[in-house]
């Protein structure tokens, strides 16, 4: 089935103006003919914040339940015995300054999270030009920057995800693998949406989530009904 008769079948499953329930908006995905692979499906919520302020940012991790369906692979900035607390852990990729010209002459991105060791942010922050546009750049806020190597590399790889506003005050998030199925995926939903609730900050006024949807990588969006 080509992308475009395959995404016209989508289309027809999905009511347009419709409010659905999260768990119909689900269901929708499990009955949409199947793209040639597993399918993320990804979660966008509007607030009703200004991210230019900062006491009005949403910026956080969680654990997913079922985790996202990804493996992600981690490198570490660290040093001696955290070189090898790290390894043990199961990082991918373990090392310190010798990664700097690596990473900024040979463009080399073969993983998706980077934790540093607090002494090492020195090193890190060279980068930041590099990293910083990707998201790569290590940060406190989302226990990436750390003593613990061994929590937040064993965090990441059983489904940690961390949720960030853009310029335009959404959050975009992959909750899973259309494979998961309705059941799993509703529990990640609820652990995500529980998460950025929590984060509402203070300085926030009015109606803090003011939409929010749901699609496949290459389907159809559809809006999810908050009452």
């Amino acid at each position: 089935m080509k992308t475009g008769k395959r995404l016209a079948e989508c289309q027809k499953l999905v009511e347009k103006n419709k409010l659905y329930t999260i768990q119909e908006a689900l269901e929708t995905i499990e009955k949409m003919p199947k793209a040639k692979f597993d399918e993320t499906v990804e979660l966008h919520v509007k607030l009703g914040v200004d991210s230019k302020h900062a006491d009005q940012q949403v910026r956080g991790t969680t654990v997913l339940p079922h985790g996202t369906g990804k493996t992600l692979r981690v490198l570490v900035f660290a040093k001696g015995p955290k070189a090898e607390e790290a390894q043990k852990a199961g990082a991918d990729f373990v090392g310190a300054e010798e990664l700097i010209p690596k990473i900024e002459k040979e463009n080399w991105f073969d993983y998706d999270v980077i934790v540093a060791t607090p002494d090492m942010m020195g090193v890190v922050g060279r980068l930041g030009k590099v990293l910083g546009p990707k998201g790569l750049m290590p940060n406190p806020k989302s226990g990436t920057v750390t003593m613990d190597v061994t929590k937040a590399i064993n965090e990441i790889k059983s489904g940690k995800v961390e949720y960030r506003l853009d310029k335009t005050n959404i959050i975009h998030l992959g909750f899973g693998k259309v494979s998961f199925g309705t059941e799993k995926l509703l529990e990640n939903y609820d652990a995500i949406m529980g998460a950025i609730i929590k984060a509402k900050p203070a300085a926030s006024k009015g109606q803090y989530i003011k939409s929010v949807s749901v699609s496949t990588t290459m389907g159809p969006g559809m809006y999810i009904d908050q009452k």
